[in-house]
Order: C-alpha cells, then sequence, then structure tokens
C-alpha cells in the first residue's frame, strides 16, 4: 500500500489543502462562499460521527456486560478508570502551572494590545459567566444524580448525555444476566450484530473523512481571519507566546504522563500508540469534539491497540465525557497568563485551588456546551482574577480548542490501554489503516 492511500495520511492531505483553502478563500473575498458551500460538508460529516456515537457505546457496552459472569470486575474496572482519568488530569494541570510560570507569556502583552482585546471580545463572555454562575450553585453530587437519567429516549437523543448511556446500558446488561439464558440470548445477539452493523457504517464514514476534514478546516480558518487575513495574523503573534506555553505543555502532558503510563500498565511503546490511533486524534483535532471523535476512538483502539471491546466500550464513553486533560491544562495556563497580562500576581496557594478546582470543574462541566470557557470561569473566579480577562484569549481559542481535543482522545485511549492491560485485556498491536 502507497503511503498517500493510508487513512491517516488522507487527513493529512485534507487537514493542509483546508489550510489553504481557507488561507485562499480569506485572500480573495470568497469568506461567504466558504460558509454557504464548503463548511456544510464539515458539519455533516461531524453529524455523521455523532449520529452513531450512541447506539454504538449502547450496543458494544450491552453485549460487554451481559457477557461477564463476576460483576466485580466491572467495579473493579470502574474504579480504575475514574482513578486514572483523575490522576492524569491533576498532572496535567500541574505541568501547565510550571510551563506557564516559567514562559510567564502574560508579560510579553503589550498594553495597547491587551485594551484592543478587552475592547473586542468582552461581549461574548455574559453567557459564559451565566453557565458558569449555574454550575457553582449546584450540589457538589450533582454530578451523580445527572448520571441517572429520568428518560431513556430523552437521554440517547442528546451525545452530552453519553455517561447517562453508559448507565442504561450496564443497567441493561446486568438484566439480561439475571434471566435465563435462552431469553436473554436474543438480545445479546440483537445488540451483538447491531454493533457490528455500526463498526461498519464507521468505516464506511471514515472514507469521507478527508473531505469533511478539509471542510473543517478551512471553515475553521475563515473565521479566524474573517474579512481580513492580516487581522489575524496580529492576533497570532500578540498572542503567540501565550499560545505557545499551552502546545508545549500539551506535548509535555502527552510525552511524560502518558509515557509513564504505559511504563506502569503495559510495555506499549508511546510511538507505536500514537500510530496505531493517528486517525482518531486527527480527527479530534479536526472536529474539537470528543463525542464526535468516540465511534473512530473505538474502531482504533479495539481493531488497532488490540483493546477487548468490553473495557473499549466502557473507559471511552466515561472519557469522552468527563476526562478533559488537554482541557484542564488549558485552564491552568489561560488562568495564569489573564493573571500575568492583568499584573496580578498569584500566591502559591491560588495556584493550588487552580489545581483543585479546574480538577473539579472537569467533572462538573461535562457535557456543558463550551465546556472549555465555562470551566475557565470557574477557576478564575476561584482565585478571584476578573473573568474579563478571559477577552484577552477569545480570539485564538478554537485554534487551541482543536489541539487540546486531541490530547483529551489521546488520553481516553491511554487510559483503556492501560485499563485493558491491567486486567489482562490487551491484545497485540496492529497497523491496517484500511
Amino acid at each position: 500500500m502507497k503511503w498517500y492511500q493510508k487513512l491517516h495520511w488522507k487527513i493529512i492531505i485534507g487537514l493542509i489543502l483546508g489550510l489553504l483553502w481557507g488561507l485562499f478563500s480569506s485572500v480573495v473575498g470568497w469568506n461567504q462562499f466558504t460558509v454557504d458551500y464548503v463548511r456544510p460538508f464539515g458539519t455533516i460529516f461531524v453529524d455523521l460521527l455523532k449520529l452513531i456515537a450512541v447506539p454504538l457505546v449502547l450496543a458494544s457496552l450491552v453485549v460487554g456486560v451481559s457477557s461477564l459472569n463476576d460483576m466485580t470486575k466491572l467495579s473493579r474496572m470502574g474504579g480504575k478508570t475514574i482513578g486514572i482519568y483523575m490522576i492524569t488530569t491533576v498532572l496535567a494541570i500541574t505541568i501547565g502551572l510550571s510551563v506557564v510560570n516559567i514562559m510567564e507569556p502574560g508579560k510579553t502583552l503589550p498594553e495597547e494590545t491587551r485594551t484592543s482585546l478587552m475592547e473586542s471580545y468582552s461581549e461574548n463572555l455574559e453567557d459564559r459567566d451565566e453557565a458558569a454562575q449555574e454550575l457553582t450553585e449546584r450540589s457538589p453530587l450533582q454530578f451523580f444524580v445527572d448520571i441517572v437519567p429520568q428518560n431513556v429516549v430523552e437521554a440517547a437523543s442528546d451525545n452530552s448525555n453519553m455517561l447517562q448511556v453508559v448507565f442504561i446500558a450496564i443497567i441493561l446488561g446486568i438484566g439480561i444476566i439475571n434471566i435465563p439464558l435462552q431469553k436473554g440470548e436474543v438480545l445479546i445477539n440483537f445488540f451483538d450484530s447491531l454493533n457490528e452493523v455500526i463498526i461498519k457504517i464507521v468505516d464506511l464514514i471514515m472514507k469521507t473523512a478527508p473531505y469533511g476534514v478539509f471542510a473543517l478546516m478551512g471553515a475553521v480558518i475563515v473565521d479566524l481571519a474573517g474579512d481580513d487575513l492580516s487581522q489575524a495574523l496580529v492576533l497570532l503573534q500578540a498572542l503567540g507566546w501565550y499560545c505557545l506555553a499551552v502546545l508545549f505543555g500539551l506535548f509535555l502532558h502527552v510525552s511524560i504522563v502518558y509515557f509513564s503510563l504505559f511504563k506502569i500498565f503495559s510495555k506499549m511503546r508511546l510511538r507505536d500508540f500514537l500510530k496505531a490511533i493517528q486517525p482518531a486524534i486527527l480527527l479530534g483535532f479536526s472536529t474539537s469534539s470528543s463525542a464526535a471523535t468516540l465511534p473512530v476512538t473505538m474502531e482504533r483502539v479495539e481493531k488497532n491497540l488490540g483493546v477487548d471491546e468490553e473495557v473499549s466500550s466502557f473507559v471511552l464513553p466515561v472519557g469522552a465525557t468527563i476526562n478533559m486533560d488537554g482541557t484542564s491544562l488549558y485552564q491552568a495556563v489561560a488562568a495564569v497568563f489573564i493573571a500575568q497580562a492583568l499584573g496580578m500576581d498569584l500566591t502559591l496557594l491560588q495556584q493550588l485551588t487552580i489545581v483543585l478546582t479546574a480538577t473539579l470543574a472537569s467533572i462538573g462541566a461535562a457535557g456543558v456546551p463550551g465546556a472549555g470557557i465555562i470551566m475557565l470561569v470557574i477557576v478564575l473566579q476561584a482565585v478571584q482574577v476578573p473573568v474579563e480577562g478571559i477577552a484577552l484569549i477569545l480570539g485564538v481559542d478554537r485554534i487551541l480548542d482543536m489541539a487540546r481535543t486531541a490530547v483529551n482522545v489521546t488520553g481516553d485511549a491511554a487510559v483503556s490501554v492501560a485499563v485493558a492491560s491491567s486486567e489482562g485485556m490487551l491484545g497485540d498491536l496492529h497497523f491496517d489503516d484500511e
């Protein structure tokens, strides 16, 4: 197979061509054409992935749970999953704080740029501030209350309710275990067949991935540049040190934390791991959505990494909802950057507060649209930094959102490998990209 026939290379080519199209569109004034006739193909691609996410999780998890004879295995796996996710999140925040304190990107922002950014983007903060206020006023246990749905259909109608779908699947699987085999076998066969069909649908959708990624990337560049490409370049230059701090922190997190995770739990090399799930990482980067990428992540983790379906169908949906390593690291960098830009020095106690608040916010904001900015509002309020400072970073948030979502997806897959290895349910690596 030639290199350009492999899926991840096709997606990379789509990304590059989408970037070039977006730049060309901005220069020649074809932005409206891109919005009207290019962006819709990207939207359709993302919607197709979201369409099959819920039935895929439901079918695969029901089959996995119903195949168990010992429920203590499921509870043990759940404890490991939540524990590892929380540890990696705390480490991500710690790395973010270390990087931003060393690089001090906020002190490089000129006064006139700060004033201009505050004026341009401050009006976009009102809705997020209100959403953050609602989250902080909720009961500390509201997260657990939200896991249990009142209505099965309503839970399955929204991808942000993925934990509710996981709960339904587990309950349904337990119910199947507790009825006579000849009666439960019909349901098991149905969900097993449904799971196989959905996997085939994922393969078909992925054939359109390069075109969807092209449309998504072109639209992102148009949104960033608007009618004046030079303004976007000025913005990126002004916030370049901040962007570099976030990206460097994300790189360190993947290199250090996930490398260590594999050292502890399995013999898998980080390089082989990244190679095996490249399409999922690239889709996470393109779509900025862990939920939309979930079907592809599950397929690559099972097919290429050798993770047992019983593990992937539980660990990955939970991770897509509550694991926000990349987002949490971004919270830490952004919070300290804003404080530095506003001339505020955060104490050690305040920075420890960022660690605690960002960790809790990553769970509390799960499933909330625009969770990254809402989490940041909560973090800033906790350390008494003016929320209005978020206006300083909104201009480049879309680009950084792509990078942190790619890390979130990578983290989901890494934890699934760790849990599978610890349970003796990890097979051999496979690098088939078709």
